[in-house]
């Protein structure tokens, strides 16, 4: 995997032209957050993908990683990442602990990373764990810890965490995961089956505040580990 990611560092995909497009399509679609734009910015999303994708990594559009799972496109990650970050009314706060639920190849773990002192990542296939795992190592993300485990039930140890960004669909708001969140934290998700619609949960002490926004389209949250 180091020498894989070294040689494809070369390319013409990682010059700032390049991922300064993809910001300002983002900033043109709405992502108003500039450091979330800086984040997106920065990650090469290009060495996320295969090799033979390379091509299409910096558009808009999610893109096949294996294991039937999807890296998702920039402007849902950028989005996710700025609700993460801004309350109804605030301005955008640091992060110091997230949970991302939905590790996958590990982009979107990697501009979080950019956005907090540490994410707790889980995934539930083990082989995409340790795929990921070395990637992350190889291009230094290390404030990123991958760990293999069940998404519905979270991860209790860590907690409690400024924002939980989940990178599936759930049929409902798991109850569970709110518990794990923090004062002023956050929850961001996919809510729904066959129509899907981007949420936001928001703790303020034992109440928990609601916004429903756009509709998305994710992979449902499977149980369980594979």
């Amino acid at each position: 995997m180091a020498e894989s990611l070294n040689l494809r560092a070369g390319i013409g995909m990682t010059s700032a032209r390049t991922r300064g497009r993809m910001v300002e399509r983002l900033r043109e679609q709405g992502i108003k957050d500039e450091i979330v734009l800086a984040a997106m910015g920065t990650v090469p999303r290009h060495l996320f993908v295969d090799q033979a994708l390379e091509s299409r990594a910096y558009e808009d559009t999610a893109l096949p990683i294996g294991f039937g799972q999807t890296i998702s496109n920039p402007y849902i990650v950028a989005r996710m990442a700025e609700l993460a970050r801004h309350g109804e009314a605030s301005q955008g706060r640091e992060l110091g602990r997230v949970l991302e639920i939905g590790l996958g190849c590990g982009y979107q773990a990697a501009v979080l990373g950019k956005l907090a002192r540490e994410v707790v990542s889980l995934e539930r296939i083990a082989a995409l764990v340790g795929k990921t795992r070395q990637r992350l190592r190889e291009l230094r993300v290390n404030n990123v810890k991958p760990k293999h485990g069940d998404g519905m039930a979270g991860a209790k140890d860590f907690a409690p965490f400024d924002a939980i960004v989940i990178a599936a669909a759930f049929a409902e708001v798991p109850h569970g995961l709110l518990a794990q969140l923090g004062e002023g934290g956050r929850l961001v998700m996919p809510l729904g089956n066959a129509t899907q619609t981007l949420c936001v949960l928001e703790r303020q002490g034992d109440q928990f505040t609601e916004r429903l926004l756009e509709g998305v389209k994710f992979v449902p949250l499977l149980p369980g580990v594979a």
